[in-house]
Protein backbone atom coordinates (compact mmCIF):
# COMPACT_ATOMS: atom_id res chain seq x y z
CA UNK A 1 0.00 0.00 0.00
CA UNK A 2 1.46 3.32 -0.88
CA UNK A 3 -0.25 6.60 0.58
CA UNK A 4 0.39 9.68 -1.84
CA UNK A 5 -0.23 13.37 -0.71
CA UNK A 6 -1.88 14.75 -3.98
CA UNK A 7 -3.57 17.89 -2.84
CA UNK A 8 -3.85 20.90 -0.21
CA UNK A 9 -7.91 21.75 0.92
CA UNK A 10 -6.70 25.31 2.34
CA UNK A 11 -10.15 26.50 3.92
CA UNK A 12 -10.60 22.47 5.65
CA UNK A 13 -6.93 23.43 6.70
CA UNK A 14 -7.66 26.90 8.24
CA UNK A 15 -10.18 24.79 10.61
CA UNK A 16 -7.70 22.23 11.40
CA UNK A 17 -5.70 25.20 12.45
CA UNK A 18 -8.90 26.56 14.80
CA UNK A 19 -9.79 23.19 16.59
CA UNK A 20 -5.50 22.76 16.98
CA UNK A 21 -5.74 26.69 18.80
CA UNK A 22 -8.92 25.74 20.65
CA UNK A 23 -6.69 22.52 21.89
CA UNK A 24 -3.80 25.15 23.15
CA UNK A 25 -6.01 27.12 25.01
CA UNK A 26 -8.07 24.86 26.53
CA UNK A 27 -4.41 23.27 27.55
CA UNK A 28 -2.21 25.87 28.97
CA UNK A 29 -3.23 26.12 32.30
CA UNK A 30 -2.68 22.28 32.75
CA UNK A 31 0.65 22.05 31.75
CA UNK A 32 1.87 23.96 34.89
CA UNK A 33 -0.04 21.39 37.42
CA UNK A 34 1.49 18.46 35.29
CA UNK A 35 4.68 19.97 35.45
CA UNK A 36 5.26 20.51 39.57
CA UNK A 37 7.48 18.25 39.98
CA UNK A 38 9.64 19.11 37.61
CA UNK A 39 13.45 20.55 38.41
CA UNK A 40 14.23 23.97 37.10
CA UNK A 41 17.23 21.79 35.45
CA UNK A 42 14.41 20.01 33.50
CA UNK A 43 13.54 23.15 31.93
CA UNK A 44 17.17 24.38 31.35
CA UNK A 45 18.45 21.21 29.69
CA UNK A 46 14.84 21.01 27.44
CA UNK A 47 15.25 24.51 26.31
CA UNK A 48 18.82 23.00 24.83
CA UNK A 49 17.37 20.21 23.24
CA UNK A 50 14.33 22.34 22.00
CA UNK A 51 17.01 25.10 20.20
CA UNK A 52 18.99 22.22 19.19
CA UNK A 53 16.25 19.98 17.70
CA UNK A 54 14.70 23.61 15.92
CA UNK A 55 18.09 23.84 14.25
CA UNK A 56 18.71 20.26 12.88
CA UNK A 57 15.22 20.93 11.17
CA UNK A 58 15.71 24.44 9.94
CA UNK A 59 18.86 22.84 8.45
CA UNK A 60 16.74 20.47 5.77
CA UNK A 61 13.92 23.10 5.49
CA UNK A 62 14.41 23.55 1.18
CA UNK A 63 14.02 19.37 1.46
CA UNK A 64 10.82 19.24 4.32
CA UNK A 65 8.82 22.27 2.53
CA UNK A 66 6.90 19.35 0.49
CA UNK A 67 3.48 18.92 0.81
CA UNK A 68 3.55 15.01 2.07
CA UNK A 69 6.63 16.21 4.31
CA UNK A 70 4.32 18.71 5.66
CA UNK A 71 1.86 16.35 6.28
CA UNK A 72 3.35 13.37 7.79
CA UNK A 73 5.40 16.14 10.03
CA UNK A 74 1.53 17.38 11.11
CA UNK A 75 0.58 14.25 11.69
CA UNK A 76 3.27 12.89 13.67
CA UNK A 77 3.20 16.18 15.90
CA UNK A 78 -0.79 15.84 16.55
CA UNK A 79 -0.34 11.87 17.41
CA UNK A 80 2.33 12.71 19.63
CA UNK A 81 0.02 14.94 21.64
CA UNK A 82 -2.51 12.30 21.46
CA UNK A 83 -0.85 9.91 23.04
CA UNK A 84 1.03 11.80 25.74
CA UNK A 85 -3.06 12.63 26.38
CA UNK A 86 -3.56 8.57 26.95
CA UNK A 87 -0.82 8.08 28.91
CA UNK A 88 -1.53 11.09 31.50
CA UNK A 89 -4.89 9.64 31.67
CA UNK A 90 -3.98 6.36 32.67
CA UNK A 91 -0.96 7.32 34.87
CA UNK A 92 -1.25 10.97 36.24
CA UNK A 93 1.09 12.57 38.53
CA UNK A 94 3.52 10.88 38.77
CA UNK A 95 7.22 12.64 38.47
CA UNK A 96 7.74 10.41 35.27
CA UNK A 97 4.71 11.42 33.68
CA UNK A 98 5.66 14.95 34.32
CA UNK A 99 8.56 14.37 32.44
CA UNK A 100 7.40 12.20 29.95
CA UNK A 101 4.87 14.49 29.07
CA UNK A 102 6.97 17.77 29.26
CA UNK A 103 9.48 15.36 26.70
CA UNK A 104 6.69 15.12 24.52
CA UNK A 105 5.57 18.70 23.91
CA UNK A 106 8.93 19.55 23.53
CA UNK A 107 9.66 17.15 20.93
CA UNK A 108 6.17 18.93 18.72
CA UNK A 109 7.65 21.96 19.13
CA UNK A 110 10.99 21.22 17.65
CA UNK A 111 8.72 21.49 14.55
CA UNK A 112 7.01 24.81 15.77
CA UNK A 113 8.75 27.27 13.12
CA UNK A 114 9.11 24.85 10.07
CA UNK A 115 5.15 25.00 10.45
CA UNK A 116 4.81 28.32 10.23
CA UNK A 117 7.21 28.59 7.36
CA UNK A 118 5.93 25.67 5.52
CA UNK A 119 1.82 27.25 6.13
CA UNK A 120 3.63 30.84 4.82
CA UNK A 121 4.78 29.01 1.70
CA UNK A 122 1.79 26.61 0.61
CA UNK A 123 -0.77 29.85 1.08
CA UNK A 124 1.09 32.77 -0.25
CA UNK A 125 -1.01 35.50 -0.33
CA UNK A 126 -1.55 38.26 2.62
CA UNK A 127 -5.18 37.34 2.51
CA UNK A 128 -5.12 33.98 2.64
CA UNK A 129 -2.33 34.17 5.71
CA UNK A 130 -4.57 37.23 7.64
CA UNK A 131 -7.43 34.70 7.30
CA UNK A 132 -5.22 31.52 8.74
CA UNK A 133 -4.10 33.86 11.87
CA UNK A 134 -7.84 35.20 12.19
CA UNK A 135 -8.77 31.15 12.49
CA UNK A 136 -6.33 30.42 14.46
CA UNK A 137 -6.48 33.38 17.34
CA UNK A 138 -10.22 32.45 17.66
CA UNK A 139 -9.73 29.24 18.35
CA UNK A 140 -7.28 30.20 21.13
CA UNK A 141 -9.35 32.58 22.59
CA UNK A 142 -12.28 29.90 22.55
CA UNK A 143 -10.33 27.45 24.29
CA UNK A 144 -8.77 29.61 26.90
CA UNK A 145 -12.41 31.31 27.38
CA UNK A 146 -13.60 27.44 27.43
CA UNK A 147 -10.85 26.37 29.69
CA UNK A 148 -12.21 29.25 32.31
CA UNK A 149 -15.38 27.89 32.01
CA UNK A 150 -14.09 24.46 32.50
CA UNK A 151 -12.45 25.33 35.94
CA UNK A 152 -14.99 27.66 37.27
CA UNK A 153 -18.23 24.87 36.61
CA UNK A 154 -15.88 22.20 38.45
CA UNK A 155 -15.41 24.36 41.38
CA UNK A 156 -18.76 26.27 41.76
CA UNK A 157 -20.99 23.71 40.71
CA UNK A 158 -19.50 20.38 41.13
CA UNK A 159 -17.59 21.18 44.31
CA UNK A 160 -14.13 20.17 42.86
CA UNK A 161 -11.36 21.69 44.76
CA UNK A 162 -7.74 20.37 44.29
CA UNK A 163 -6.23 21.43 40.97
CA UNK A 164 -4.79 18.21 40.00
CA UNK A 165 -8.43 16.72 39.54
CA UNK A 166 -9.70 19.49 37.65
CA UNK A 167 -7.12 19.05 35.54
CA UNK A 168 -7.15 15.32 35.15
CA UNK A 169 -10.78 16.23 34.27
CA UNK A 170 -10.23 18.68 32.02
CA UNK A 171 -8.00 15.79 29.86
CA UNK A 172 -11.14 14.02 28.81
CA UNK A 173 -12.31 16.95 27.00
CA UNK A 174 -8.94 17.65 25.62
CA UNK A 175 -8.63 14.31 24.14
CA UNK A 176 -11.73 14.95 22.74
CA UNK A 177 -10.63 17.69 20.83
CA UNK A 178 -7.88 16.61 19.55
CA UNK A 179 -9.91 13.65 17.70
CA UNK A 180 -11.36 16.42 16.25
CA UNK A 181 -8.05 17.95 15.24
CA UNK A 182 -6.71 14.73 14.10
CA UNK A 183 -9.90 14.12 12.05
CA UNK A 184 -9.80 17.59 10.46
CA UNK A 185 -5.83 17.15 9.64
CA UNK A 186 -6.28 14.43 7.19
CA UNK A 187 -9.40 16.05 5.67
CA UNK A 188 -6.90 19.14 4.91
CA UNK A 189 -5.34 16.93 2.57
CA UNK A 190 -5.76 15.02 -0.76
CA UNK A 191 -4.51 11.39 0.04
CA UNK A 192 -4.50 8.76 -2.54
CA UNK A 193 -3.79 5.06 -1.41
CA UNK A 194 -2.55 2.72 -4.14
CA UNK A 195 -2.11 -1.03 -3.41
CA UNK A 196 1.39 -2.09 -4.89
CA UNK A 197 1.88 -5.70 -6.07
Amino acid sequence: MVVRITGFYRRRYFWYRFFNSVFAGLSIGSVFTIYTPLKPSVYSLGGILLAVGMLAVAKFYERLMELKYFFYILFFVEAVVFFLLLYFLLSPYTYTTALLIYAGYQITFIFGSYIVRTETLFLGKKKLLSLLDIFKQSGYLAGMVGSFLFYRTAEVFFGIKTNQEKVYLMHFLLLAVQVGVLITLVKSFKIRRNTVL
